[in-house]
Order: structure tokens, then C-alpha cells, then sequence
């Protein structure tokens, strides 16, 4: 797939233009944001996410185009099992209810332009190295043995080192001052809450993107497809964060899937890599409408099976 110059400057100019309307529309007076308003920025960030893929799948063929769908789904997925710690990070932060959105929308394009320098590492290394591979897929096997070990356990948020650092670097205010990131008290300039928790949410979702870049790079080796999709994905974030609300809780069987899942495209990888090297034979090469296949079943199982069991455990204690 040929990408030229023109096409990545459009691609990302309209990026910015979504970005951009949903601040003017959303941002421009701060709010709480509705379910119904959450719902309606869901289906129109999921339907720009469609037409595109269909774009992909019409000028440069149905293999481009099962490859954006299958990491767009799979960088989603991931996704939304991160929405539970973003919540968890708004309750520490103590975050306004008006000022979430934007909260969001910052620290997630700060996420975004660092995912972007992970992509073009990741796709460098991937033209010249076959063994990174190997390397992506053993990545990947652990974080689903990691995800596995560690359900069950409290969850709790620790500040990371980035957090951490800027504290150090300047004071921080008790009190949020509207939404404004620093401020002037006494003479002295200090950052306020909003501007710790946008950094927060921006290197906590950087921590994730160790498993989901090499997870798309599972699907695909086209550095074109792994930014849209991740693009996609971290923009719809953000209303699917307010429109599954506690909702998210009740995925209590949506990490088994997500490790299922990572596990299936880390077997992908060695696979593929043992292909590259002539080791195994050409059908043992996973293709990428076996792994949306997998993918979308596995999803669909922990979905249903996950809110089936929230019922039952609804009709229990209504019964107690």
C-alpha cells in the first residue's frame, strides 16, 4: 500500500477538523456531558471510522481494508477495557463533572502524538527486523498472562513517574480554577488540577499503548492503517467514556476476552515471523479475516457473557 505524502497531510488535516468540532460543539461551554449527547458522538465518530475504512477498502483494495476494520475493532476493544482506569484517575483528581470532556480530549491527543512517535519507531523496525516479531509477540503473550494474574485484584490509582515529576516541578493549587492550567497566587505561577490530570490520563494511556501498538502491528505492517485506526479508536474514546458510565464495571469477563485476544494475535506474530524465516508452511500464516473473525467472536462472547451475569447478580440481590 502506497501512501503518498498528500494523503497522510489530508488524513491528519481532518483529524484536526473532527477535533476541532467537537470543541467548538462540546467544549465551547463546558458542561456535563449527557447520555443521549454521549450516544450521538459515539455513532458519528464510530460512522466517520466506517466511511473511512470504506474509503481504504475502495481505492486500495479489501486486504487494506479488512486490516483498518480489524485494528480499528482491536484498538477499541483495548480501549474500553482503559476507560476503568481513566475513571478511577477523574475520582482521584476529584475532576468537575463540566470539565471531564475536555479533560479527556487533551489527554488524549497528548496520547496520540506519543502513540504516533511508538508507530513510527515500531514501523522502522518492522521494515528492517524480522526478529521484532518475535519481540512484539512475546509483549504481547505476557500482558495477557499479566491481565490474567492480576483480575481480581483492588484497583487502585498510583501517580506514575510523569505525574510525579511535574509536581516536582512546579506547585500545584488545592482548588480547580475553571479550566484554566495554571494560574498566578500570590505572585507565584502554579499549575492547577486540570493541568496534573491531563498529563495523568495522557501518560497513563501511553502505558497501554505497550500492548495495543504491537497488537495492531499484529494485523498490520502498514504505518498508514496503525495511526488511523489508533486515531479512530482514542477520538471515540472519550464519548464512549460518558456514555458507558458504571456500565464498563459490569464487563466483568471483557479482560479474559482482551487477553484471549492479545494472546491470539501474539501467537499471530510468531507465526508470521517463523513464516518470514521459511520455518513453517504458508497456511500457518494467520490471515486478517481469521483474526477479525476471532477478534469480533471473542468480544461478543465476554459481552454477552458479562452482562448476562450482571443481570443475575441484579435479580440476586433484589431477591435478597
Amino acid at each position: 500500500m502506497t501512501v503518498p505524502l498528500w494523503l497522510w497531510i489530508a488524513t491528519i488535516g481532518g483529524l484536526l477538523a473532527l477535533i476541532a468540532l467537537d470543541l467548538v460543539i462540546v467544549d465551547h461551554k463546558p458542561h456535563a456531558v449527557t447520555t443521549g449527547e454521549a450516544a450521538r458522538w459515539v455513532i458519528f465518530y464510530v460512522s466517520c471510522a466506517v466511511l473511512f475504512g470504506a474509503g481504504v477498502w475502495f481505492f486500495a483494495g479489501h486486504d487494506p481494508g479488512v486490516e483498518f476494520f480489524t485494528g480499528y475493532i482491536t484498538e477499541y476493544s483495548l480501549s474500553v477495557d482503559n476507560l476503568f482506569i481513566f475513571m478511577i484517575i477523574m475520582a482521584s483528581f476529584k475532576v468537575p463533572a463540566i470539565h471531564q470532556h475536555r479533560v479527556l480530549l487533551v489527554g488524549i491527543l497528548l496520547a496520540l502524538a506519543m502513540r504516533s512517535v511508538f508507530i513510527a519507531v515500531g514501523a522502522a523496525l518492522i521494515e528492517q527486523f524480522v526478529w521484532v516479531f518475535f519481540l512484539f509477540g512475546a509483549v504481547l503473550v505476557w500482558t495477557a498472562i499479566s491481565m490474567l494474574r492480576g483480575k481480581g485484584e483492588d484497583e487502585e490509582y498510583h501517580e506514575n513517574a510523569v505525574t510525579r515529576q511535574v509536581r516536582k516541578i512546579a506547585p500545584v493549587t488545592d482548588d480547580y480554577h475553571d479550566h484554566k492550567y495554571t494560574v498566578k497566587i500570590n505572585g507565584k505561577r502554579m499549575i492547577t488540577p486540570m493541568l496534573l490530570v491531563i498529563v495523568a490520563i495522557g501518560s497513563a494511556d501511553l502505558l497501554f499503548a505497550v500492548d495495543s501498538i504491537p497488537a495492531i502491528f499484529g494485523i498490520t505492517q502498514e504505518a498508514f492503517l496503525v495511526f488511523t485506526a489508533n486515531a479512530f479508536a482514542l477520538m471515540g474514546l472519550r464519548q464512549l467514556y460518558f456514555l458507558l458510565g458504571g456500565l464498563v464495571t459490569k464487563l466483568v469477563y471483557l479482560t479474559y476476552g482482551l487477553a484471549v485476544i492479545l494472546a491470539f494475535i501474539g501467537a499471530k506474530l510468531f507465526l508470521h515471523a517463523l513464516h518470514e524465516y521459511h520455518v513453517v508452511p504458508d497456511w500457518l500464516d494467520i490471515n486478517n479475516w481469521i483474526s477479525l473473525a476471532v477478534i469480533v467472536v471473542v468480544l461478543t462472547i465476554t459481552t454477552v457473557a458479562s452482562l448476562a451475569k450482571a443481570r443475575r447478580d441484579e435479580r440476586k440481590q433484589v431477591a435478597a
